[in-house]
């Protein structure tokens, strides 16, 4: 057990127990609304800039590393140049691999938290169980797919599989669903407790940092970041977890404190909606962060043996949050439930563990907004700009950083801070239109046409936005829009083939 357990616990409730690993109750009074900035001491802050300076040191050190790589010698200057920059040259190893793919995946830590500080265990499924299936389904049978052909982007790829048309829709797609606007909802409403300013100030301050150092090294500064980022994160939220337990005692305190909801997989929502998540849990098939460390990997073991070692970690990370979502509710059940957990975190953890704690928190969003960024900037530079000026892709991927820097914070302000709406809309979209189209042409090769890829996820898109935009009564009304695009979009497949006959015999 670690001491500062065991110190803070008799500070402030009791005694340990001779020869048991127990605690008696914590009697320690947490507040609803606590002041962040006066909260922090100088030993957590210390703490904090140790941890970004360490961030900053990583990124300094991989960017040293990369005039090391040898890569293809059949390749070009320019191409190795391009390589190294998007993917890392190719040589990601298995605990990077697994240490910025752990850290991408899981920005949204404010929006699970309040989910578990609401609903409980149903936080676990929707945001844990759905996801790992669709890990091991990535890991088992698309990574051997994916890896041959040899792409730079997911667009790239779909235009092997598809065409060229299908590139693009894939590319638009691409850009809207990784512009990180959650994340930089999250991160500015963390900043604006601790710092005087408007969330607007304080989303463009997160978004200038992560755009310098997206800019000055590339992928190879973003995963040498994530590797520290991914290391305090796992740890700031087991730390919380097991804080947790040993103060207040396991699930017999948690079920005589909470609502039976909370325990319920469902959490008191319905079947279909629980379901939702798991259409939603879908689109990581064709998540572009996914695709890009895939195609940044040494080779296909490193893929695969990394995805299902990042599902087990997010298994104890998701266990984690959930617990302190939940614990957050039985300590402090009047607190907004956005900023619940972290507001229940600041009162139990001692000086110095605080200030991990919260250097956590920033690690967990940052390294996905990141990742997500410069994502979006590689659509516009590899798959958006015209081929002709494609010669010229360092300008536009820098230039491209920074229009989708701007237009994110634009964009993460109109949804005023609800992390949850920004979301699901964005997510509705990716995966209704276009999950559909690529995993038929994985599961189908070469049966799928360019055009037919195109009018079905065009398809999509008008269904989802008509459902989302269309006032509805009766049982429609609890009909989702992802539902209804998914069905269109596979109709739009299926009468293509048709709709193109009758054109030809009428001509």
């Amino acid at each position: 057990m670690p001491p500062f357990i065991s110190n803070y616990h008799i500070k402030y409730a009791g005694i340990l127990q001779p020869n048991k690993l127990e605690f008696q109750p914590m009697n320690k009074t947490f507040e609803s609304k606590i002041d962040f900035s006066n909260i922090m001491s100088v030993l957590d802050w210390s703490i904090f800039i140790a941890i970004l300076a360490t961030t900053y040191a990583a990124v300094i050190y991989g960017n040293r590393l990369k005039n090391k790589v040898d890569n293809n010698k059949s390749e070009t200057i320019e191409q190795k140049n391009i390589l190294e920059f998007l993917l890392m040259g190719r040589q990601l190893t298995l605990p990077l691999f697994v240490g910025t793919l752990v850290a991408t995946w899981y920005g949204g830590i404010l929006g699970v938290t309040k989910i578990a500080f609401e609903s409980g265990i149903y936080n676990f499924i929707t945001q844990g169980f759905f996801w790992y299936l669709t890990y091991v389904i990535f890991a088992l049978f698309l990574v051997k797919k994916i890896r041959p052909y040899n792409a730079l982007t997911l667009p790239d790829m779909v235009n092997k599989m598809f065409g060229p048309k299908a590139s693009i829709v894939a590319a638009i797609f691409t850009f809207f669903n990784t512009l990180p606007v959650a994340y930089t909802i999250s991160i500015g409403l963390v900043l604006q407790l601790f710092f005087p300013g408007t969330l607007l100030l304080m989303m463009s301050i997160a978004m200038a940092v992560a755009i310098i150092y997206s800019i000055w090294g590339g992928l190879r500064a973003i995963v040498f970041s994530d590797f520290v980022q991914f290391t305090v994160m796992v740890s700031s939220v087991i730390l919380v977890a097991l804080t947790s337990v040993f103060s207040f005692g396991g699930i017999s305190f948690l079920q005589s404190k909470l609502p039976a909801t909370h325990f319920s997989p469902t959490g008191g929502y319905g079947i279909g909606a629980t379901l939702i998540w798991g259409f939603i849990a879908l689109s990581t098939l064709v998540d572009p962060g996914f695709y890009q460390r895939v195609f940044a990997a040494k080779n296909d073991k490193t893929a695969k043996v990394g995805i299902l070692i990042s599902t087990l970690i997010w298994f104890v990370f998701d266990i984690c949050t959930t617990l302190g979502g939940m614990y957050a509710r039985a300590t402090i059940p009047d607190a907004e439930p956005s900023f619940a957990y972290m507001i229940y975190t600041a009162q139990l953890l001692p000086n110095g563990l605080r200030g991990f704690f919260f250097a956590g928190i920033i690690a967990t969003i940052l390294s996905t907004l990141d990742s997500y960024l410069f994502i979006a900037g590689t659509t516009i530079s590899v798959d958006l700009v015209p081929k002709k000026l494609q010669q010229k892709k360092f300008i536009f991927h820098h230039l491209g950083l920074m229009a989708v820097g701007i237009l994110t914070v634009l964009l993460a302000n109109s949804f005023e801070g609800d992390i949850k709406t920004a979301w699901k809309t964005l997510g509705s979209y990716f995966a209704s239109c276009l999950l559909l189209p690529v995993m038929y042409g994985h599961i189908f090769p070469k049966k799928i046409s360019d055009g037919q890829f195109v009018f079905a996820s065009i398809l999509g898109v008008i269904a989802v936005t008509y459902w989302r935009l269309t006032p509805k009564g009766g049982l429609w009304a609890e009909v989702d829009e992802l539902y209804v695009g998914i069905v269109i979009t596979t109709l739009g497949i299926l009468l293509f083939p048709l709709l193109r006959d009758m054109t030809k015999q009428k001509k």
